[in-house]
């Protein structure tokens, strides 16, 4: 695979701003286990993305400024306004969604 150009970085930077914005934002009541049941990964994996990215071009980070910087404050603050306990019904969606192969 060869490195994108400048130009497909600079779209790909700003759809994933736009996607940041979105999930957290926008539409902070859809819960990080709904989003694993749905698609497979979460804000807490976009996160861990971002990091492994970020070591990739050789700046150390750690998991709670990875998290700051895709939540867009400290994961405290933000897990206190808008996280919810799983429901049984999400917990035995989130455990059929990884039997098919989900993350």
């Amino acid at each position: 695979m060869t490195e994108p150009d400048f130009e497909t970085t600079q779209i790909e930077a700003a759809v994933f701003r736009r996607l940041l914005d979105h999930l957290m934002r926008e539409r902070p009541d859809a819960q990080n286990i709904d989003l694993m049941i749905a698609a497979g990964f979460c804000r807490n994996c976009l996160s861990d993305w971002y990091r492994e990215a970020a070591e990739q071009r050789g700046i150390s980070m750690t998991k709670d400024e990875a998290r700051e910087a895709v939540y867009g404050e400290p994961f405290p603050q933000w897990k206190a306004k808008h996280h919810r306990e799983a429901t049984p019904g999400q917990l035995a969606a989130f455990e059929a969604a990884q039997r098919k192969g989900l993350p």
